[in-house]
């Protein structure tokens, strides 16, 4: 008779996220040109989440995938996850929570961030740590967003708040009222929007940082998307003065060299 005491279940909320991760991975790569050719190669996820990314490139052939998230939680998700429902790719896949800068530097054949650098405080850095554990030759493929001054740049901040998204409220709604009502939801203070894990950076911001970092930009493209609002924002992105406020999402491909 087995006494080894049952497993606890996964929490639905974050098998649906990873799922919902899952459907959302064949959208990033085809933004982005397509998949590569993943077979037998070294990949590193940054801001991997729920792990779903990671799966998906394990599942295309590579020979070792690497995530890491500041998240415990998700880590913790991630790993039980890869054990449970995917025992055939543990081998292949490790999570870690771990900033990157304490990863030892490695020789990786290519890296993805999948909506995390509008999370990073400090992108330049974080950019050089990348460069650092990359091999000559070798691929970041990244998607970013939404971006601060878009629509909803706050993540859904203040539709938590008051049950309906307001096209831009972030930016006009006094930051005192939000954080305030934020803060007694939370229990924690906040100064500011970066308190909630947002950057702020705007698109002029990240095409300064990325342009800067010593990679080759081989594909940048702002507002990725076939949504018909997304498409008028293409147009009207290019307006003096007021451009950056309709760039919703970055997706850009960097080479080292």
């Amino acid at each position: 008779m087995d006494t080894r005491p049952a497993e606890s279940p996964l929490d639905p909320r974050d098998v649906a996220y990873f799922q919902r991760g899952a459907r959302e991975n064949p959208r990033f790569w085809s933004r982005l040109g397509g998949q590569p050719d993943l077979a037998g190669k070294r990949a590193l996820d940054l801001g991997c989440g729920h792990g779903s990314l990671c799966i998906d490139m394990a599942k295309a052939g590579a020979a070792r995938v690497v995530g890491v998230d500041l998240n415990e939680r998700l880590i913790d998700f991630a790993q039980q996850n890869l054990q449970r429902n995917y025992p055939e790719l543990a081998p292949r896949v490790e999570f870690h929570c771990i900033d990157i800068a304490d990863l030892p530097e490695g020789d990786f054949d290519l890296m993805t961030s999948k909506d995390t650098f509008e999370h990073v405080m400090d992108l330049p850095q974080v950019l050089r740590e990348m460069y650092a554990r990359l091999k000559s030759g070798g691929r970041l493929y990244a998607a970013i967003g939404p971006l601060w001054n878009s629509p909803f740049g706050d993540h859904d901040t203040i539709k938590r708040l008051m049950g309906v998204n307001l096209p831009w409220a972030h930016l006009w709604l006094p930051d005192r009222i939000v954080l305030r009502a934020t803060e007694r939801r939370s229990g924690r203070p906040l100064q500011s929007y970066r308190d909630l894990g947002m950057n702020m950076l705007v698109f002029r911001d990240y095409r300064r940082i990325i342009y800067e970092s010593g990679f080759a930009v081989e594909f940048f493209q702002p507002n990725c998307s076939r949504h018909p609002v997304v498409r008028l924002f293409s147009l009207l992105r290019h307006l003096p003065l007021v451009g950056d406020y309709f760039v919703n999402n970055l997706y850009c491909i960097l080479r080292k060299p």
